[in-house]
């Protein structure tokens, strides 16, 4: 049996329960239950009528929880680090780092940067479905002779946000004598 002070207690909780749900549309199903909490509206709740209704509704919850769980794309890399190795100045600069989608959603990639002007990438311009490969392009300046020590920032909407790609190697200048070449012979040879 309820009273009118029970009725409306019970109103003001179901109430306030509801302006909860419209105003926190992106709520979580452990923050509902410590806002009940800390609102005493469990107390309220537990009258007769409403035991249904919050069965039902932990119910809805949970529900929701489990059908919108989140459907994230990863990226990963068949390899993080590209070797150029000694090559000759002037030489075919442009390597291919590869990659598959093996998340569940498709894969965007939003942002290729290098860290230095002398290494130019390109990012795949349409996004990854989940199984599918993909390939980002860098070419490396190789008309500059020196040590190869560059990265390359791939910024996208898989779960590793930010992956650093690295390159290495090192250009030569074949038409002039080198301490590289030099180090190649031993001290007997010499």
């Amino acid at each position: 049996q309820f009273s009118r002070a029970n009725c409306c207690c019970a109103d003001l909780a179901c109430n306030s329960l509801l302006l909860y749900v419209w105003k926190n549309a992106s709520f979580s199903f452990s923050k509902f239950c410590t806002w009940i909490w800390n609102k005493r509206l469990f107390f309220h709740l537990l009258n007769a009528n409403f035991r249904n209704i919050l069965t039902l509704l932990l119910i809805s919850f949970a529900s929701l929880h489990v059908y919108t769980q989140d459907k994230i794309a990863k990226i990963e890399f068949e390899s993080q680090t590209i070797d150029y190795g000694t090559i000759n100045k002037g030489s075919d600069g442009v390597r291919v780092f590869k990659f598959k989608n093996t998340g569940n959603a498709p894969l965007i990639i939003s942002d290729v940067k290098s860290s230095c002007g002398c290494t130019v990438p390109k990012k795949p311009t349409a996004p990854i479905m989940p199984g599918k490969s993909g390939e980002i392009e860098v070419k490396y300046d190789t008309n500059r002779v020196n040590p190869i020590r560059k990265t390359i920032t791939v910024t996208s909407n898989a779960e590793n946000q930010i992956v650093a790609l690295k390159i290495k190697g090192t250009v030569i200048d074949p038409s002039k004598s080198t301490v590289i070449g030099d180090k190649d012979k031993s001290v007997l040879e010499k």
